[in-house]
């Protein structure tokens, strides 16, 4: 009897375990505080030199100030879903927050899948034709380079494109050295 006594406690307490009668409440969560992340692009615009015409080479290229860029990023059915653009500060480079960017699609609409960056203008008159060094006529796709920004509850992912570079609406022909022959 001792043992049918022994079930039937164990019984009601497991009852009262199950159904709270026991005044038992989980610790309340804490609230993790949110993090915003912002995706960021940058790059850095030229002017390639007249000797490196028709290259990719930037050898001697210089920066360009006030250049300006957009940042494309089209969702998996190939439809516009951000478009801004931005100006290079005075050393040619740009730093671009994509504010309001989002993913439909968390892997389709990834930044390196979805954007990319293309030259819009230069304010040079001697420097302003489009090259497509690094794909910068048709959009120069995104890097990722393990650069983050955190500061009090924010964080930024960074991602790079380019170089990129405008060409010079005139380059002289190679002089003739007389003595040689040759190019300069």
């Amino acid at each position: 009897m001792a043992n049918g006594s022994f079930l039937l406690l164990s019984a009601i307490l497991l009852a009262a375990l199950a159904t709270g009668v026991h005044g038992y409440a989980p610790p309340a969560k804490t609230p993790v505080p949110e993090t915003t992340i912002e995706v960021v692009v940058e790059a850095m615009v030229y002017c390639q030199s007249c000797k490196y015409q028709g290259t990719w080479s930037l050898s001697d290229a210089k920066p360009i100030a006030s250049a300006k860029v957009s940042v494309i990023c089209k969702n998996y059915h190939r439809h516009v879903t951000y478009y801004k653009v931005f100006e290079t500060d005075p050393h040619g480079y740009f730093y671009g927050q994509l504010k309001g960017f989002k993913m439909a699609h968390p892997i389709l609409d990834h930044p390196l899948h979805a954007c990319s960056v293309k030259l819009v203008s230069s304010p040079l008159e001697d420097c302003n034709l489009l090259s497509n060094i690094n794909y910068g006529m048709y959009g120069a796709k995104l890097r990722y380079e393990d650069k983050h920004l955190v500061r009090h509850g924010y964080e930024a992912v960074i991602y790079t494109a380019g170089p990129l570079a405008f060409r010079p609406s005139y380059c002289p022909p190679p002089m003739k050295d007389e003595e040689s022959g040759t190019h300069e």
